[in-house]
Order: C-alpha cells, then structure tokens, then sequence
C-alpha cells in the first residue's frame, strides 16, 4: 500500500465546536447563577407566600328587633362612635314606660308599708302584739326587696332602650354589607363586619430553614402583588404552632399516624407577622392581599433575640 493509497483524515471546522461550547458557557453560567441566587435566598430570607391580613370587627346587635335604619354603606369608612344602624325603638320606649311605672307603685307601696311598720312599732305592747309587729315589719321588707326588684328591671329596659342604636366600636371600613333597612336583626348575630384600619399587617410563610436566621426587629421590605412600591416593615413575631396532621388523636386518645413516610420531606411554612411602618395614602391596603416578604439579616437592634435559637453543640 503505497501512501497515495492512505484516505486523508478530514478535521472538522472550528465554528463547528461553536454550539457546543456556547451550549457549555450557557450552562456554566445558568449553573453559577444558581448558586448565588440560592446562597442570597438562604442569606436573606424571603418568600412569596405572604398575606395582608386585618382584624375584623363582628357587630352584633345586643338586642333583637326590625332595622328602621341604616347609617353606613358598603366600604364606607367609618370613625369609633359613628351610628351604624338603629332598631325600632318602640318596643323598648313601652317597655321601659311600664318599668317606670312599676316603680313609682313599688316606691309608693314602700313608702306605705314602711309607715305602717314604724307606726306598730311604736305602739305598745298593750295595743298591738309583738307578733303583730312583726308581720307588719316584714310586709315592709318585702316590699323593700319589690321595688330594689322593680329599679332593677327598669335599669335593665333603660339599658335596652340604648343598645337599639348601634355604634361603630373602632375606625375602619364596612365590608362585605349585606343587611339593608327593613331586615329583622337577631340578638348574637352578625349584621355588619368592620375592618379596623389601624390594624393592617402582613403575615409572611417562611419555610422552617430559613427561620434560623430572623430575628425580632429584623427590617422587612414588602412587594403588594396591587403597586408597584415596596413598603418597609419590621419583624414581630412569629406564631407558635401550625396545624400538624399526626398531632391528631382518634376518639380513643391514640395519635393518628400516617403509615407513609416518602423521602422527599417538604420544609413546612411557619407564619411570621410583618408589622408594616408609613404606607403612602396611595396604597389601599385590603386584608387578603398577596405580598412577597424579604427580611434584611443582622438588622433588628442590639439585643434582639433570634425567632429560632442556635442549636447546642
């Protein structure tokens, strides 16, 4: 074989090793923004599972009878001790008319009996026996105790009377108004709901490995899902406790135990409570709202305790 017979071995281009390297410089980079977007997520915590939440006042009339008149309407904001709605008054006008009544013939019974008894009394004993006195002095005890009795239904119908009219018990907004004028309000049940606005905070669902690193005090910058501005905030607290299905028992008092175990255990979310410092008038904060949460490490005050304690070595 002489080397004229030898095939020639062709080399492949250069730019075809172009893909492949740009493919491997792709990964490399993906790979190492990874990294340190990971190692910033376990630096800073952060998460997207948050909430706006609020506390809501229930009203409830204390007392049962026809709506004559309702003072708000939907979303209305509304400032402590403003009227919210009143029910018919009649009923209890008459009620309390008759307990007045009740009284001036108790007190004028009172006064009967007591002249009686410390007429008898002064007799002697010659003109009236003792067990005469006696009777009359209880006649006038008894008539004591009925008019306390009558002062106090009176007290009560008074009282009645002024639970007719119904009173914002904080500042805040009316919402979700479904009761109108006309409708028949029941003793212990709700009529209208109260958002107090001076309560608005944000409860973000850490997972538990990232617990180890808030501390009480902690700045806490929240993004509302609604505006585009991030408000600032610092960490509370963090809640004690979330519903665990194997902590359950069956009626017998024995633990519920799941009979499956998978490998991949997921971090539960632990709520820790955001309390949110000078929101702009432009923001309109609403309970519900979806809130991503960052936290800003090392950055509560001198002496702040960490939410989860180091572990012992």
């Amino acid at each position: 074989m002489t080397a004229a017979d030898v095939p020639e071995v062709r080399r492949p281009p250069a730019r075809s090793l172009l893909p492949v390297l740009v493919t491997l410089a792709a990964v490399a980079a993906a790979a190492y923004l990874g990294r340190v977007m990971w190692q910033a997520y376990m630096a800073a915590p952060w998460t997207r599972d948050g909430t706006v939440r609020a506390y809501v006042i229930t009203v409830t009339p204390q007392v049962s009878g026809r709506i004559s008149e309702l003072a708000v309407k939907a979303a209305q904001y509304v400032r402590k001790g403003d009227p919210l709605m009143k029910i018919d008054p009649i009923d209890f006008q008459i009620a309390l008319a008759s307990a007045e009544a009740t009284v001036a013939s108790a007190k004028a019974d009172l006064a009967n009996k007591q002249a009686e008894a410390e007429r008898r009394a002064r007799l002697s004993s010659l003109a009236v026996s003792q067990e005469e006195q006696q009777i009359y002095a209880a006649a006038a005890d008894m008539a004591a105790a009925a008019y306390r009795q009558a002062l106090s239904n009176r007290d009560k119908a008074r009282l009645a009377l002024s639970r007719t009219e119904i009173v914002s018990p904080v500042d805040g907004y009316v919402t979700n108004l479904v009761t109108q004028a006309g409708d028949y309000a029941t003793s212990g049940q709700r009529a209208l709901s109260i958002v107090d606005s001076d309560s608005f905070w944000v409860d973000a669902y850490f997972e538990e490995t990232l617990l180890r690193g808030i501390r009480v005090g902690d700045q806490a910058h929240v993004a509302l899902m609604a505006y585009p501005q991030v408000l600032t905030g610092s960490v509370v607290g963090i809640e004690r406790g979330i519903a665990v299905s194997n902590a359950e028992s069956d009626p017998s008092g024995l633990a519920t135990v799941n009979p499956v175990f998978t490998w991949v255990r997921l971090a539960q979310r632990v709520p820790v409570r955001i309390a949110l410092r000078d929101v702009p008038p432009s923001i309109v904060l609403a309970a519900g709202l979806t809130a991503t949460v960052s936290v800003v490490p090392n950055s509560a005050p001198a002496g702040a305790k960490p939410i989860v304690p180091p572990p012992a070595e």
